[in-house]
């Protein structure tokens, strides 16, 4: 009687297909990956923005103007809460400011948004958003 041996496991020609299919899905996977947490870290920008907005108003509630200085309305430091924009406000008057976030650090790869902005003014109260790009906001 022969005994016939079934050979079990994987082939190496088997082994480099399995990993030349990750390595496309991957390859496919890993960009859009980056794409969509750079989008979705633009939101620190726009929160940051957004307080800023509300700190401004309270401030030239209680004053004849709004201030040119984020400490002066109660923002501590320079950079968003996460830490993936600068901040600045410009253009400070009796009648409207503009306040910037800049992409920074490992944000500074979305040059898409790399720098986002919001312009209130009497003509818009409640703010113009603009920025590098128009979907930004």
């Amino acid at each position: 009687m022969i005994l016939i041996r079934r050979q079990t496991g994987f082939t190496l020609i088997e082994m480099m297909i399995a990993v030349i299919v990750i390595g496309i899905l991957a390859a496919i996977a890993v960009p859009a990956y980056q794409d969509y947490v750079r989008k979705a870290r633009r939101a620190d920008a726009l929160d940051s923005l957004m307080y800023i907005q509300n700190l401004q108003e309270k401030w030239r509630a209680n004053n004849s103007t709004y201030s040119d200085s984020l400490s002066d309305i109660g923002f501590t430091g320079t950079t968003s809460v996460d830490g993936y924009y600068g901040l600045a406000l410009s253009g400070a008057s009796a009648t409207g400011f503009t306040a910037t976030a800049t992409a920074q650090g490992a944000q500074s790869s979305d040059t898409d948004c790399a720098s986002i902005t919001i312009t209130v003014s009497a003509d818009n109260p409640r703010g113009v958003k603009g920025g590098t790009s128009a979907n930004c906001w």
